[in-house]
Protein backbone atom coordinates (compact mmCIF):
# COMPACT_ATOMS: atom_id res chain seq x y z
CA UNK A 1 0.00 0.00 0.00
CA UNK A 2 2.63 2.91 1.08
CA UNK A 3 4.87 1.35 -2.18
CA UNK A 4 1.65 2.65 -4.23
CA UNK A 5 1.12 5.20 -2.71
CA UNK A 6 4.82 6.13 -3.26
CA UNK A 7 4.62 5.70 -7.07
CA UNK A 8 1.22 7.59 -7.09
CA UNK A 9 3.24 10.79 -5.76
CA UNK A 10 6.07 10.41 -7.51
CA UNK A 11 3.87 10.36 -10.97
CA UNK A 12 2.12 12.74 -9.68
CA UNK A 13 4.95 15.51 -8.57
CA UNK A 14 6.59 14.25 -12.31
CA UNK A 15 3.33 15.15 -14.30
CA UNK A 16 3.36 18.42 -12.18
CA UNK A 17 7.20 19.01 -13.15
CA UNK A 18 6.99 18.66 -16.85
CA UNK A 19 4.09 21.19 -16.98
CA UNK A 20 5.70 23.45 -15.21
CA UNK A 21 8.95 22.77 -17.41
CA UNK A 22 6.20 23.27 -20.31
CA UNK A 23 4.89 26.27 -19.15
CA UNK A 24 8.20 28.31 -18.51
CA UNK A 25 9.53 27.90 -21.99
CA UNK A 26 7.73 30.72 -23.57
CA UNK A 27 9.22 32.63 -20.94
CA UNK A 28 12.34 31.49 -20.98
CA UNK A 29 12.47 32.13 -24.61
CA UNK A 30 11.13 35.33 -23.90
CA UNK A 31 13.78 36.46 -21.39
CA UNK A 32 16.53 34.78 -23.50
CA UNK A 33 15.83 36.88 -27.12
CA UNK A 34 15.41 39.95 -25.09
CA UNK A 35 18.92 40.20 -24.86
CA UNK A 36 19.75 38.86 -28.64
CA UNK A 37 21.78 41.00 -30.87
CA UNK A 38 20.96 39.78 -34.06
CA UNK A 39 18.49 41.10 -35.61
CA UNK A 40 14.48 39.04 -36.76
CA UNK A 41 12.16 37.81 -35.28
CA UNK A 42 12.46 33.99 -37.56
CA UNK A 43 16.01 32.43 -36.46
CA UNK A 44 17.24 28.54 -36.88
CA UNK A 45 18.41 28.62 -33.60
CA UNK A 46 17.23 28.78 -30.13
CA UNK A 47 19.95 30.38 -27.85
CA UNK A 48 20.98 33.64 -29.60
CA UNK A 49 24.92 33.59 -30.51
CA UNK A 50 25.57 37.25 -29.26
CA UNK A 51 23.72 39.13 -26.15
CA UNK A 52 23.59 42.49 -24.95
CA UNK A 53 21.70 45.37 -22.96
CA UNK A 54 20.93 47.42 -26.16
CA UNK A 55 17.19 46.40 -26.58
CA UNK A 56 16.20 47.12 -23.21
CA UNK A 57 18.08 50.61 -23.93
CA UNK A 58 16.42 51.36 -27.22
CA UNK A 59 13.02 50.51 -25.44
CA UNK A 60 13.40 53.74 -23.68
CA UNK A 61 15.71 56.18 -25.60
CA UNK A 62 14.52 55.05 -29.47
CA UNK A 63 11.07 57.14 -28.61
CA UNK A 64 10.78 58.99 -32.14
CA UNK A 65 8.64 55.83 -33.71
CA UNK A 66 7.53 54.05 -30.64
CA UNK A 67 7.35 56.14 -27.13
CA UNK A 68 7.18 53.11 -24.90
CA UNK A 69 7.87 55.51 -21.61
CA UNK A 70 4.59 57.16 -22.54
CA UNK A 71 2.78 54.04 -23.45
CA UNK A 72 3.80 52.47 -20.34
CA UNK A 73 2.98 55.33 -17.78
CA UNK A 74 -0.47 55.87 -19.61
CA UNK A 75 -1.03 52.25 -18.65
CA UNK A 76 -0.28 52.55 -15.39
CA UNK A 77 -2.26 55.71 -15.06
CA UNK A 78 -5.22 54.18 -16.91
CA UNK A 79 -4.45 50.28 -14.17
CA UNK A 80 -4.23 52.26 -10.92
CA UNK A 81 -7.10 54.49 -11.54
CA UNK A 82 -9.30 51.92 -13.09
CA UNK A 83 -8.31 49.60 -9.93
CA UNK A 84 -8.90 51.72 -7.66
CA UNK A 85 -12.49 52.29 -8.59
CA UNK A 86 -13.47 48.86 -9.57
CA UNK A 87 -12.11 47.28 -6.12
CA UNK A 88 -14.32 49.80 -4.69
CA UNK A 89 -17.81 49.29 -6.87
CA UNK A 90 -16.79 45.39 -6.22
CA UNK A 91 -16.48 45.52 -2.68
CA UNK A 92 -19.42 47.53 -2.00
CA UNK A 93 -21.56 46.12 -4.16
CA UNK A 94 -20.77 42.54 -2.61
CA UNK A 95 -21.67 43.86 0.76
CA UNK A 96 -24.93 44.98 0.14
CA UNK A 97 -25.56 41.56 -1.81
CA UNK A 98 -24.28 39.71 0.81
CA UNK A 99 -25.62 41.61 4.12
CA UNK A 100 -28.42 43.82 3.41
CA UNK A 101 -32.29 42.46 2.51
CA UNK A 102 -34.40 44.52 -0.51
CA UNK A 103 -36.63 43.86 -2.86
CA UNK A 104 -35.53 42.72 -6.33
CA UNK A 105 -31.92 41.37 -4.78
CA UNK A 106 -32.13 38.38 -6.09
CA UNK A 107 -33.05 38.90 -9.63
CA UNK A 108 -30.26 41.77 -9.71
CA UNK A 109 -28.04 38.83 -8.45
CA UNK A 110 -28.97 36.51 -11.24
CA UNK A 111 -28.95 39.45 -13.75
CA UNK A 112 -25.53 40.18 -12.99
CA UNK A 113 -23.97 36.50 -13.11
CA UNK A 114 -25.80 36.45 -16.76
CA UNK A 115 -24.90 39.50 -18.27
CA UNK A 116 -20.97 38.53 -16.88
CA UNK A 117 -21.65 35.54 -19.17
CA UNK A 118 -20.90 37.86 -22.05
CA UNK A 119 -17.57 38.18 -23.09
CA UNK A 120 -17.41 42.33 -22.99
CA UNK A 121 -16.13 43.02 -26.29
CA UNK A 122 -19.52 42.01 -27.76
CA UNK A 123 -20.49 45.75 -26.58
CA UNK A 124 -17.43 47.75 -27.68
CA UNK A 125 -19.32 48.91 -30.79
CA UNK A 126 -21.67 50.22 -28.55
CA UNK A 127 -19.40 51.63 -25.75
CA UNK A 128 -17.72 53.54 -28.62
CA UNK A 129 -20.40 55.00 -30.12
CA UNK A 130 -21.79 56.28 -26.46
CA UNK A 131 -18.15 57.63 -25.46
CA UNK A 132 -17.81 59.10 -29.17
CA UNK A 133 -21.51 60.94 -28.47
CA UNK A 134 -20.19 62.71 -25.41
CA UNK A 135 -16.79 63.26 -26.37
CA UNK A 136 -14.33 60.68 -24.72
CA UNK A 137 -13.26 58.83 -27.52
CA UNK A 138 -9.73 58.30 -27.79
CA UNK A 139 -8.89 59.76 -24.16
CA UNK A 140 -7.71 57.91 -21.28
CA UNK A 141 -10.47 58.82 -19.36
CA UNK A 142 -12.69 56.43 -21.67
CA UNK A 143 -10.66 53.89 -20.77
CA UNK A 144 -11.15 54.18 -16.94
CA UNK A 145 -14.41 54.41 -17.50
CA UNK A 146 -14.82 51.04 -19.61
CA UNK A 147 -12.74 49.45 -17.74
CA UNK A 148 -14.30 50.19 -14.43
CA UNK A 149 -17.52 50.23 -15.07
CA UNK A 150 -18.81 47.10 -15.41
CA UNK A 151 -16.73 46.05 -12.25
CA UNK A 152 -20.07 45.22 -10.51
CA UNK A 153 -21.02 42.51 -12.30
CA UNK A 154 -17.58 40.25 -10.74
CA UNK A 155 -18.77 40.74 -7.20
CA UNK A 156 -19.77 36.52 -6.54
CA UNK A 157 -16.34 36.02 -5.48
CA UNK A 158 -16.52 38.94 -2.97
CA UNK A 159 -19.52 38.19 -2.02
CA UNK A 160 -18.74 35.15 -1.16
CA UNK A 161 -16.06 35.66 0.92
CA UNK A 162 -18.29 38.73 3.00
CA UNK A 163 -20.69 35.36 3.63
CA UNK A 164 -18.31 33.76 5.52
CA UNK A 165 -18.04 36.53 7.61
CA UNK A 166 -20.43 36.02 11.16
CA UNK A 167 -23.33 38.01 11.19
CA UNK A 168 -23.24 38.29 14.74
CA UNK A 169 -20.45 40.65 14.32
CA UNK A 170 -22.88 43.31 12.40
CA UNK A 171 -25.49 42.13 15.15
CA UNK A 172 -23.30 43.48 17.79
CA UNK A 173 -22.03 46.73 16.12
CA UNK A 174 -25.46 47.85 15.43
CA UNK A 175 -26.50 47.19 19.31
CA UNK A 176 -23.66 49.58 20.05
CA UNK A 177 -24.68 52.13 17.50
CA UNK A 178 -22.65 51.46 14.39
CA UNK A 179 -24.03 52.48 10.56
CA UNK A 180 -24.03 50.01 7.87
CA UNK A 181 -21.43 52.34 6.32
CA UNK A 182 -19.59 51.82 9.82
CA UNK A 183 -19.41 48.41 10.00
CA UNK A 184 -18.37 48.08 6.19
CA UNK A 185 -15.53 50.47 6.60
CA UNK A 186 -14.30 49.43 10.39
CA UNK A 187 -15.14 46.18 11.20
CA UNK A 188 -15.80 44.04 7.92
CA UNK A 189 -12.91 45.44 5.60
CA UNK A 190 -10.16 44.74 7.93
CA UNK A 191 -11.30 41.08 8.05
CA UNK A 192 -11.12 41.27 4.62
CA UNK A 193 -8.17 41.76 3.72
CA UNK A 194 -7.50 38.34 1.55
CA UNK A 195 -10.94 39.41 -0.80
CA UNK A 196 -9.39 43.04 -0.86
CA UNK A 197 -6.22 41.85 -2.41
CA UNK A 198 -7.70 39.60 -4.61
CA UNK A 199 -9.69 41.97 -6.04
CA UNK A 200 -6.89 44.55 -6.34
CA UNK A 201 -5.46 42.03 -8.55
CA UNK A 202 -7.92 41.16 -11.01
CA UNK A 203 -8.60 45.08 -11.43
CA UNK A 204 -4.88 46.22 -12.05
CA UNK A 205 -4.15 42.90 -14.60
CA UNK A 206 -7.57 43.90 -16.47
CA UNK A 207 -6.48 47.03 -17.99
CA UNK A 208 -2.94 46.76 -17.58
CA UNK A 209 -3.24 43.44 -19.99
CA UNK A 210 -6.10 44.55 -22.58
CA UNK A 211 -6.03 45.00 -26.10
CA UNK A 212 -9.42 45.37 -28.26
CA UNK A 213 -11.18 48.17 -26.09
CA UNK A 214 -7.79 49.75 -26.13
CA UNK A 215 -7.22 49.29 -29.86
CA UNK A 216 -11.11 50.25 -30.27
CA UNK A 217 -10.97 53.80 -28.39
CA UNK A 218 -7.84 54.73 -29.15
CA UNK A 219 -7.85 54.34 -33.05
CA UNK A 220 -4.34 56.44 -34.06
CA UNK A 221 -4.27 58.31 -31.21
CA UNK A 222 -0.03 57.12 -31.05
CA UNK A 223 0.29 59.45 -27.53
CA UNK A 224 -2.56 57.45 -25.61
CA UNK A 225 -1.76 54.57 -26.23
CA UNK A 226 -1.73 51.62 -23.74
CA UNK A 227 1.63 49.05 -24.13
CA UNK A 228 -0.51 46.31 -25.22
CA UNK A 229 -1.46 48.47 -28.50
CA UNK A 230 2.37 49.76 -28.52
CA UNK A 231 3.80 46.81 -28.52
CA UNK A 232 2.21 44.97 -31.01
CA UNK A 233 3.24 47.98 -33.48
CA UNK A 234 6.64 46.59 -33.06
CA UNK A 235 5.79 43.44 -34.32
CA UNK A 236 3.52 44.07 -37.93
CA UNK A 237 4.90 43.38 -40.53
CA UNK A 238 7.12 46.40 -41.38
CA UNK A 239 9.03 46.60 -38.09
CA UNK A 240 8.90 43.03 -36.74
CA UNK A 241 13.01 42.35 -38.25
CA UNK A 242 14.33 46.02 -36.45
CA UNK A 243 11.84 45.56 -33.32
CA UNK A 244 11.16 42.69 -32.04
CA UNK A 245 13.96 41.90 -29.75
CA UNK A 246 13.07 45.05 -28.41
CA UNK A 247 9.60 44.06 -28.33
CA UNK A 248 10.45 41.07 -26.51
CA UNK A 249 12.49 43.35 -23.77
CA UNK A 250 9.07 45.62 -23.66
CA UNK A 251 7.16 42.05 -22.84
CA UNK A 252 9.66 41.64 -20.43
CA UNK A 253 8.96 44.96 -18.57
CA UNK A 254 5.34 44.76 -19.10
CA UNK A 255 5.64 41.27 -16.90
CA UNK A 256 7.43 42.66 -13.87
CA UNK A 257 4.82 44.52 -12.09
CA UNK A 258 2.50 41.51 -12.64
CA UNK A 259 4.84 39.24 -11.59
CA UNK A 260 6.27 41.36 -8.19
CA UNK A 261 2.12 41.96 -7.61
CA UNK A 262 1.63 38.18 -7.55
CA UNK A 263 4.86 37.52 -5.96
CA UNK A 264 3.95 39.86 -2.55
CA UNK A 265 0.47 39.17 -2.33
CA UNK A 266 0.43 35.67 -3.53
CA UNK A 267 -0.96 34.19 0.18
CA UNK A 268 -3.63 36.73 0.55
CA UNK A 269 -4.20 36.04 -3.12
CA UNK A 270 -5.23 32.29 -2.81
CA UNK A 271 -6.90 32.98 1.08
CA UNK A 272 -9.25 35.18 -1.18
CA UNK A 273 -9.85 32.67 -3.53
CA UNK A 274 -10.82 29.97 -1.06
CA UNK A 275 -10.54 30.99 1.88
CA UNK A 276 -12.80 32.62 4.36
CA UNK A 277 -12.79 35.27 6.71
CA UNK A 278 -13.03 33.70 10.07
CA UNK A 279 -11.64 30.58 10.72
CA UNK A 280 -12.73 28.68 13.93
Amino acid sequence: MRLRKNLTRILIYALLTALAVIWLIPIFFLIVHSFRAEPGAAIRYLFPKTYTWNNYVRLFTDTELFNFPRWYLNTLVVSVASCFLSTLYVLMISYAFSRLRFRGRNAMMRAGLILNMFPGFMAMIAVYFILKAVGLTQSLLALVLVYSGSAALTYYVAKGFFDTIPLALDEAATIDGASKSTIFWRITLPLSKPIVVYTVLMSFMAPWMDFIFASVIMKDNYENYTVALGLFQMITRENIYDYFTVFCAGAVVVAIPIALLFLFMQKYYVEGVTGGAVKG
